[in-house]
């Protein structure tokens, strides 16, 4: 849901299309590593590589045109069906499928471990310089719109998984809750990371969280959990925070 809190009347919408950084070495993300002095992504064989495709824009049930930027494929336009006036809102709605990177940057996996960040089409930002659509780059990305999210994600259930927004599923809760008193236990760590077979069954964790700037997470089922509070200082209010990291990162 796209509210327009423009004065401006809009007849066109720029998407980061963030997954195409990943998706060929002529990318403003591929140039970028090459200045850094890393070669790691521009060597890449064609299946570590990434992207996102399928996509179908509609607007309020419209099927909008969309058509990708001529330097970065990692940037498009949609043409809307009408004008949006300043106020109004427009629902946006789209399929998407993405091949998740090898982790060459914040989006990748490590062979059955996930870091799923940058992964969807999401609106550039339009404010009185008019729009800002830019490429990917690791160096900073992250001039976009805040908005509310309400995210499902299916996956083996013995996947630990940390996300953006508060967990709605109360069996998880209490999973999590349990392997941070395990984890707190350990007094060390052993030197394994193996990945456990994936469980046969699955399970749908739900997520929501309005205001924020994006959605991210991580998976891993090799995952220890710690679960700690910190006290904000001018507010009174008290924050959970969990930390989730395998054998490997236990030193830290």
């Amino acid at each position: 849901e796209y509210i327009n809190n423009s004065p401006d009347d809009l007849d066109e919408m720029y998407f980061h299309l963030w997954p195409n950084a990943y998706k060929n070495q002529s990318t403003a993300f591929a140039k970028q590593k090459l200045e850094d002095g890393s070669t790691k992504f521009y060597f890449s064989k064609e299946s570590e590589r990434g992207y996102i495709d399928g996509l179908n824009f509609k607007g309020n049930e419209k099927t909008l045109t969309l058509t990708y930027d001529s330097v970065h494929v990692d940037i498009c336009k949609i043409q809307l069906a009408e004008t949006l006036k300043s106020g109004d809102t427009l629902n946006i709605t789209t399929p998407f499928h993405v091949k998740i990177p090898k982790s060459f940057s914040r989006l990748g996996h490590v062979k059955q471990s996930y870091q799923i960040t940058q992964w969807y089409p999401k609106p550039a930002v339009y404010d009185a310089k008019g729009w800002h659509p830019i490429p990917y780059l690791d160096q900073g990305e992250f001039y976009s719109e805040y908005g509310m999210y309400d995210v499902k994600i299916t996956l083996p259930k013995n996947y630990v998984v940390g996300a953006t927004g508060d967990l709605q599923n109360q069996d998880e809760q209490k999973w999590l809750n349990e392997k941070a008193a395990e984890t707190a236990k350990i007094e060390t760590f052993e030197k394994d990371t193996d990945f456990p077979e994936s469980s046969n069954e699955m399970k749908t964790l739900h997520y929501k969280q309005q205001n924020v700037h994006d959605f991210a997470l991580f998976a891993d089922k090799r995952f220890h959990v710690l679960k700690g509070r910190v006290q904000l200082p001018n507010e009174g209010k008290s924050v959970t925070t969990w930390a989730m990291f395998t054998n490997e990162e236990a030193k830290l």
